[in-house]
């Protein structure tokens, strides 16, 4: 399992987004954003799941950035260009 971290443009969104994972059964935990990330919505949520979670999140269009959280590092995995 990876360690992941979403950012949103609105708390509402990181909410909902919380929600949605939790209603598959994925560990998933509202906490603020993290001083080294950037956001709009001082809400992230941090949860588990197997590689490439593009394929299993919750579609959401407050959904800014997906974060992979390595040992050291966090490397953006998704960003929302509103295409």
């Amino acid at each position: 399992m990876e360690t992941y971290i979403a950012t949103f443009f609105t708390h509402f969104g990181a909410v909902k987004f919380a929600r949605d994972l939790r209603s598959q059964g994925k560990n998933a935990t509202l906490m603020p954003v993290p001083r080294d990330l950037s956001s709009s919505c001082g809400t992230c949520v941090r949860f588990e799941g197997p590689q490439e979670p593009i394929q299993w999140v919750p579609h959401a269009p407050e959904l800014d950035r997906i974060f992979l959280c390595g040992q050291k590092e966090r490397t953006v995995i998704y960003e929302n260009t509103g295409e």
